[in-house]
């Protein structure tokens, strides 16, 4: 029976109607909202809230939200229809007012208000419109939404919510419509849509997706009090056919029965759970200046992820067993059923009385719709009845499940959170593209740079063989113009003599021939005259065109100054030459020094030995004490006894003093040409090089530096040095080393090695001559010395393997290598 707070009166009092008792409204605030009602006495009001109860605001603790309830009637089966032909129906809707009536007898009725009322007529659409839809846009708003079935078997709780129309669309139910408006109302790009379906048979959670897993937990968040099933299977959805093949899937693994209320009748309550995770921007904040608070300058705004969740839940129906005639283990689910529903119930009139115990976790199914009722959700409730007066009583129970329900008030509230993946794959994305566009930039800077050197590059070297072969046409026509002269003046000098010897014996008659004569001579010293008045004009030429090249090539004015500098260093190649061979005599003459350096080569061996030092060289050691035990043996002797090969093991020992001695021995070896050929086919030169390529220590680069330079002298050796890469080594030692003794012994290297003719192209492209020129830098004499042979060397070469053109090329090859070295 129905309480005093929501049904009607006695039948004395028949048709009046009472209001619902609002002490069990929670909110304040909420029953200011609360339209009076037209039809009732000043104060009274009607339990119906209008459609602005349903507004939504996002922020703040959230908004207050009361369950809506919504009662559909079932049109009569045929079993009713010819049962019940001579009993009305025991309810009577007024669809208008919102209201339904309950007969309990031809003269007495209950009558009950809810937020919708639908008759039998009413079509899938609007029952989806009026129940379903606002809940589903405010999940697209970012809140949680239940929609929820309640009722007897068979009054249609499963055609409401779950059928899926595959004949006729318009049948569509709730579930079908809901994801067809979420799919509209999403974009594919920034946001998700998963589905879980589920169902609660005999308080056991089961996946309807995957039947293997059939006993799901529920996990509860301590801090937030969220319910989440991360056992279940979580499907993305993309569009609606995916989403019917998941709910034929669903249904088909969904467990009922036949019992006598109901063909197929459900025997666990079906969940469908619906998360929809949506990408939105924050709002735009200004930024305020120090002068003005209002500012034009704006944050952009903040991008945002909102994850709400839409379940929607057919309960399986409520039934007596003497009705449905249930036994056996179909009377066992009809238990869990009941005492699920028991629960459920007994949890919503505890929210609606506002007691302080809400017990929750009497079942599954209240603690997975703790959210839905007296959470943040929305939820909708349709509780269906059917019109048999024979199942009054269970019309009656659902009609007073909506109404305890319509006293349950939530609190909405949005989940928002900062989209940090998105606001990193955003700058990402800027990032790339930045950094492609910059890469661009500089390609195209770089490319543009290599352009225009190149051009500079092309014009001189055309401006320089224009001015070249200028210079040389007239040089050659000089010559030759003089050399005409000459054979013409040396013409007339013979014939001059010839005359002279014929007419000597004419002594007498010298005196009246001698104007002829006279004038003769005076001929000759004219064409003297002009032909050196010639030559002084083609000099002149000469020099103005040497003049004219040398400002072309940026020369400035001390172009004629280098050039100078360069004649006077080719000039004194005699008097550097002469200072060379007394050096290499004063080389020669500190082989007398190498008695001291055996003696503390025989120490060093000696600790060695003693040690333990240098394993596999005892016998060699041994060898070099032997050889050294007297302070005047000699380095040939020392050559002769020990062996060249173990005196260049000794090269490679760990001890630093005995590889500096045994560079010392190797370089004074190869002083001696009679020593070159052994030393080289032992592999020294080859240890040299590496020493000079792989050791730090300035003594044994400049000593392996000398030694280089000693085997250099024979022109054997020096393609050797070639074909093992010496020349760049040596130009890379000229180019790092600092002392001038090691920029000696390198530059004397180099030196030899420019008197070898078939050496001139690889000097060239190697770098030697360039490395040459660059240890000018040092302006010590003996490295200018060096540097000087070194370029009379190349000069030499030059000029016996070109014409006087190339020659002449060479020089300004050298002059022009010098003047870019001094710029450096």
């Amino acid at each position: 029976m129905a309480s005093n707070g929501y049904r009607n009166g006695t039948g004395t009092n028949k048709g009046a109607i009472k209001p619902p008792a609002s002490s069990n409204i929670r909110s304040s605030s909420f029953k200011s909202r609360l339209p009076p009602s037209s039809n009732h006495s000043p104060g009274s009001a009607l339990r119906r809230t209008s459609s602005a109860s349903f507004t939504t605001a996002a922020g703040g603790d959230g908004v207050p939200g009361r369950v809506r309830v919504a009662v559909r009637l079932r049109p009569r089966n045929a079993e009713e229809s010819t049962a019940d032909a001579d009993f009305a129906d025991c309810v009577e809707l007024q669809p208008e007012l919102k209201r339904l009536k309950l007969r309990k007898n031809n003269w007495e009725s209950e009558t009950y208000e809810f937020d919708e009322v639908l008759t039998e007529f009413a079509s899938q659409k609007r029952v989806y419109e009026v129940v379903a839809k606002p809940v589903v846009e405010s999940v697209l708003d970012g809140y949680n939404g239940t929609v929820m079935a309640y009722g007897q078997t068979g009054t249609g709780k499963t055609f409401t919510l779950g059928r899926l129309g595959e004949e006729d669309t318009s049948a569509r139910g709730i579930m079908v419509r809901s994801m067809e408006e979420i799919l509209v109302n999403v974009s594919r790009e920034t946001d998700s849509i998963s589905v879980s379906y589920l169902q609660l048979y005999m308080e056991t959670i089961q996946d309807l997706l995957d039947p293997a897993n059939d006993n799901i937990s529920i996990v509860e968040d301590p801090r937030t009090g969220d319910v989440s099933l991360p056992g279940a299977t979580h499907v993305e959805i993309k569009d609606e056919q995916s989403f019917l093949e998941l709910l034929r899937l669903g249904e088909a693994h969904r467990i009922a029965a036949n019992t006598k209320l109901n063909t197929e009748s459900s025997r666990s309550h079906a969940i469908l759970m619906v998360h929809v995770k949506r990408s939105v921007l924050g709002e735009e904040v200004a930024i305020p200046t120090e002068s003005d608070k209002s500012s034009h300058f704006v944050k952009p705004p903040k991008p945002l992820v909102r994850k709400s969740k839409l379940v929607l839940v057919d309960l399986a129906g409520s039934e007596r067993v003497q009705k449905s005639g249930s036994e056996g283990h179909m009377l066992e689910e009809a238990k869990s059923i009941n005492l699920s529903l028991s629960a459920l119930g007994k949890c919503i009139n505890a929210l609606a009385e506002n007691s302080a115990h809400v017990p929750i976790r009497d079942s599954k199914l209240t603690r997975l719709l703790r959210d839905s009722f007296g959470g943040t959700a929305r939820t909708s409730l349709i509780v269906t009845i059917g019109p048999s007066p024979r199942h009054r009583g269970e019309t009656a129970s659902t009609i007073l499940f909506g109404q305890r329900a319509m006293k349950v008030e939530n609190m909405l509230r949005i989940k928002e959170e900062f989209d940090y993946k998105s606001l990193a794959r955003r700058l990402e994305i800027q990032l790339d593209k930045l950094i492609a566009e910059n890469e661009r930039q500089q390609k195209a800077f770089d490319d543009e740079v290599e352009r225009i050197n190149l051009e500079a590059q092309n014009r001189v070297s055309e401006v320089e063989r224009n001015f070249t072969d200028a210079l040389e046409k007239e040089r050659l026509k000089c010559q030759m113009e003089y050399m005409e002269s000459v054979k013409k003046l040396e013409e007339k000098m013979i014939e001059n003599q010839q005359k002279h010897q014929h007419d000597g014996f004419m002594k007498d008659k010298c005196n009246g021939e001698g104007p002829g004569f006279c004038e003769d001579i005076a001929v000759i010293k004219k064409l003297l005259e002009k032909e050196t008045h010639m030559r002084k004009e083609a000099e002149k030429e000469v020099n103005k065109l040497k003049s004219q090249l040398g400002q072309h090539m940026d020369a400035g004015a001390g172009g004629d100054a280098e050039i100078l500098k360069l004649q006077i260093a080719l000039e004194d190649e005699v008097h550097q030459k002469k200072k060379l061979e007394e050096e290499i005599i004063i080389l020669r003459s500190q082989m007398l020094q190498l008695t001291f350096e055996a003696d503390q080569m025989r120490r060093c061996l000696a600790r060695g030995g003693s040690g333990n030092a240098y394993p596999g060289l005892d016998s060699p050691m041994s060898q070099v004490r032997d050889s050294l035990s007297g302070h005047k043996t000699p380095v040939s002797a020392l050559f002769d006894q020990v062996g060249v090969e173990k005196i260049l093991d000794l090269l490679e020992s760990e001890d630093a003093n005995v590889r500096i001695h045994a560079v010392k021995v190797v370089a004074n070896l190869a002083a001696e040409e009679a020593n070159q050929e052994r030393i080289v086919e032992a592999g020294g030169l080859t240890s040299l090089l590496m020493l000079l390529r792989s050791y730090e220590d300035e003594t044994v680069r400049r000593v392996a530096a000398g030694a280089i330079a000693n085997l250099a002298m024979n022109e054997a050796n020096q393609e050797l040095i070639m074909v093992q890469g010496g020349i760049s080594l040596l130009s890379t030692t000229a180019s790092d080393a600092e002392d001038p003794q090691t920029l000696r012994m390198v530059a004397g290297a180099i030196a030899n090695l420019c008197g070898n003719d078939k050496l001139q192209a690889t000097l060239r492209s190697e770098g030697g001559i360039k490395a040459l020129l660059g240890m000018v830098r040092c302006r010590h004499p003996d490295v200018l010395s060096q540097v000087a042979r070194g370029i009379a060397n190349f000069a030499k070469c030059e000029s016996r393997a070109s014409t006087n053109g190339d020659t002449l090329s060479s020089h300004c090859v050298i002059w022009h290598s010098m003047k870019q070295m001094q710029r450096t």
